[in-house]
């Protein structure tokens, strides 16, 4: 590319005018002939002239394209503004956010949907998609304190990952089998009696049914994420600890005074009883 930029700038002023004047007659499929590039040629190396046509007639492509792009069609009908509108809504969410986006592949999927077809990826993976990448912005927006419990939690998950006894789920979820049981395993619609221990992974106390001496019971899908799935790997009379990464957890906001952004979590759990859901 240097050396092809290099054979166009040796060009006279009156060389590189009379070379556009040639491209732009190719380009508009004129008689080329019309333009006499004799001045031209005789006084310049073949393959500078070659150089020069082709930066030439290439400029002419782009400048005819940017002229098309700027014709384009202003949308008329209710159909063609309500297209345009949501193309505008959408394209600006996603630059606001940061979302690099891969316009063949979104418009292959819009494309599938609209058509009545079958995506080629599931609804799991779809989700996986968006919580991986969920965590490429948040450790691209995170900063000062919050970006380092962001780091700390993400030390303290793979190195406690690692361990003996420790498995890890595809959502990133850590856990381990402390008390195994033998009863049902709950659904993610049914009501749970649980005693917890919930800390920091710095050890510190954030909430504890079993310091106040009485049990817990809620709907398993009104819980945080990692609570979610964690207790439905659990039988009935089970007991198992739980290491939640913050997007499992409270996510990028915290909750409460001691749940800071970006924590990630620490649960004994202990499942007492089920109830089927309405």
């Amino acid at each position: 590319m240097r050396d092809f930029l290099g054979s166009v700038s040796v060009l006279t002023p009156e060389q590189s005018r009379l070379a556009f004047r040639v491209a732009e007659a190719i380009f508009n499929d004129r008689d080329s002939a019309s333009v006499d590039p004799t001045p031209f040629t005789m006084q310049i190396p073949t393959y500078r002239l070659i150089a020069c046509l082709v930066f030439a007639l290439s400029t002419s492509l782009m400048t005819a394209e940017k002229a098309a792009a700027q014709e384009a069609k202003k949308p008329e009908s209710l159909t063609e503004r309500i297209s345009y509108s949501y193309g505008l809504m959408i394209s600006r969410q996603l630059k606001e956010r940061g979302i690099e986006v891969d316009l063949s592949q979104f418009t292959q999927a819009f494309k599938t949907v609209m058509d009545g077809g079958q995506p080629v990826m599931s609804e799991d993976e779809v989700a996986a998609a968006f919580g991986e990448n969920q965590k490429v912005l948040d450790a691209k927006n995170a900063t000062g304190d919050d970006k380092a419990n962001l780091e700390a939690g993400q030390a303290f998950l793979k190195t406690n990952g690692a361990k003996e006894g420790v498995k890890t789920t595809a959502s990133g979820l850590q856990y381990q089998v402390i008390t195994a049981g033998d009863g049902a395993k709950p659904k993610a619609t049914d009501e749970v009696t649980v005693h917890y221990h919930g800390t920091l992974i710095d050890g510190t106390v954030f909430d504890s049914s079993v310091d106040r001496g009485e049990p817990a019971t809620f709907p398993l899908n009104r819980v945080i994420p990692g609570w979610t799935e964690g207790v439905q790997l659990m039988p009935k009379g089970a007991k198992f600890k739980f290491f939640i990464p913050y997007d499992l957890a409270y996510g990028e906001r915290g909750t409460g005074a001691d749940i800071k952004p970006y924590s990630a979590l620490v649960f004994e759990v202990e499942l007492l009883d089920i109830a089927a859901g309405e």
